[in-house]
């Protein structure tokens, strides 16, 4: 891995097709929430299959937690289609076959000249693509378990949210005074709520 990509650096903002083919960049993908990247090393490997099948179950916990997930792999077009629907997945899968971040990265796995794929990683991404947690998973014990996951989207949710505590000093005195800007307030009438957007705390959407 390269040097310079450790906890509190910031993940470069990649810019790949997704499973539909539509060029989508990290950011994007994120919004303004945290987010869980999964570096895959593609469908053929069965440590994959069972991975995702934990992240996949998890993916309703991530989604109300306002919570993003998405996958990297070196697989192609037709590939990772195969691949997001063998595991049921609902999230974005994208596809890296010229294995541009592979190598950005230096996660060659040259054990396998075979598929020639990457050394996994699983990020826990703070907004801004700011690194959390790297977990390297080349051998299938180094990747996280879902309730490390929670553990570290915790800290991250905790650092991000000044309303995280509704009983931090202050915080009702606030609310009472009409300051909803440190709160995940209502959304518009009608609206569904779904994610964060945006840059500003209190928007609920």
């Amino acid at each position: 891995m390269r040097g310079d990509i450790e906890v509190g650096a910031r993940l470069p903002d990649y810019e790949l097709p997704d499973q539909d083919g539509v060029v989508r960049r990290l950011s994007e993908l994120q919004g303004s929430n945290p987010m869980v990247l999964h570096l895959s090393r593609g469908g053929f490997d069965p440590k994959e299959h069972r991975f995702l099948h934990y992240l996949v179950d998890a993916s309703v916990d991530f989604r109300v937690g306002y919570t993003r997930v998405a996958l990297i792999s070196t697989d192609n077009q037709l590939e990772i289609n195969e691949f997001r629907d063998s595991v049921g997945a609902q999230f974005p899968f994208l596809s890296d076959p010229e294995r541009t971040v592979r190598d950005d990265l230096e996660i060659v796995e040259y054990t396998d000249p075979v598929h020639d794929p990457m050394v996994p990683h699983t990020f826990v991404l703070a907004p801004e693509l700011e690194i959390s947690a790297i977990y390297n998973g080349y051998w299938y014990w180094g990747r996280p378990t879902v309730e490390e996951l929670h553990r570290d989207l915790r800290e991250v949710m905790r650092n991000l949210r000044p309303d995280f505590d509704l009983g931090a000093p202050g915080l009702r005195e606030a609310w009472d005074r009409g300051e909803r800007e440190q709160f995940l307030v209502s959304p518009v009438e009608g609206e569904a709520i779904r994610y964060t957007e945006g840059t500003e705390v209190g928007v609920k959407r």
